[in-house]
């Protein structure tokens, strides 16, 4: 649009000099003749547009905003038109205690007070990313400069507005992911009527006053080792009761044993016995009298 404006009061300048009495005439058909150039390579620049992939353009001509957008690629517009390039692709705001980690230099976590009235910091990542058929309307009621107007108030006020339900405890430990689910919902539907898709909402870390932390951990402690007990007892049990089956099962087979011994078997047994020590080669036996016990004589030799 520059080019395009200072040719043509290049080219009209040029006229002047043709038709005034100025001392350099000669120079009227070169003055024209790059006014004309200038007005041709402003022509072209301003009305060609190329629109980069993830981008649209947001068409306004004397500060109106037109409803249609251009996609990516090259585009012929009216050179008199301003095309403002909208990045549609996801991207992420974050807000963090850590320096230079957040898009905020310094400390811009969330500070919120929960049910029990303590403060709780919180470090929150979100993922959105630009409509493109509401860009015309961003663009309108809001202006280029949405991060800063619609995601970063509208996060801080809503996990604010939801801490309150919960207490610091509870957002350290079993209600976290209730809680992030909470604060997508009500975040969403905000973004939502303002022309964003809310992706994801991630709580990257919850940080809680020392004294609360250190009991938090205490109580977690304690309750593995109630846990860790537990377990010792159930074992404990189990053992005795396999003991007590054991000796039950021992038990009974002596009975068993006991109730089917009879002087014949006992007898049957004895003779197994002595079969056994008869072929033995370091033993001989010798049967004396008319007694039921054998006398064992070792014959093996002593070696020294």
């Amino acid at each position: 649009m520059i080019l395009l404006i200072l040719g043509l009061i290049v080219f009209i300048a040029a006229f002047s000099l043709k038709n005034a009495n100025h001392p350099l005439p000669q120079y009227a058909n070169a003055a024209r003749i790059t006014g004309i150039s200038l007005m041709v390579i402003g022509f072209l620049t301003s009305s060609v547009k190329q629109i980069d992939a993830g981008q649209i353009g947001v068409k306004s001509m004397f500060g109106k905003v037109q409803d249609d957008v251009l996609t990516s690629g090259l585009t012929m517009v009216n050179p008199l038109v301003d095309v403002n390039k909208i990045d549609i692709k996801t991207q992420n705001y974050t807000m963090s205690g850590v320096h230079n980690e957040g898009d905020k230099v310094g400390d811009d976590a969330i500070r919120v007070l929960t049910a029990d009235g303590l403060e709780v910091v919180i470090d929150l990542t979100v993922l959105y990313r630009v409509l493109s058929t509401e860009a015309p309307k961003i663009v309108k009621e809001t202006g280029l400069d949405f991060k800063d107007k619609i995601v970063r108030p509208i996060t801080r006020t809503k996990i604010r507005d939801n801490a309150v339900f919960y207490t610091a405890v509870d957002l350290y430990s079993t209600k976290r992911d209730q809680f992030q689910t909470r604060i997508f919902k009500t975040i969403e539907e905000n973004f939502k009527q303002r022309g964003l898709v809310l992706e994801q909402l991630l709580v990257r870390n919850i940080t809680l006053p020392a004294s609360v932390k250190g009991s938090i951990e205490e109580k977690i402690k304690a309750e593995q080792d109630a846990q860790k007990m537990e377990f010792v007892l159930q074992k404990e049990k189990q053992e005795a009761e396999r003991k007590r089956v054991e000796a039950q099962g021992i038990a009974d087979y002596q009975r068993i044993m006991s109730a089917g011994l009879t002087d014949k078997q006992l007898q049957y047994e004895q003779i197994q016995m002595m079969k056994g020590l008869v072929t033995s080669p370091n033993a001989k036996v010798i049967i004396m009298g008319k007694g039921s016990s054998p006398v064992i004589l070792d014959t093996k030799d002593d070696k020294k």
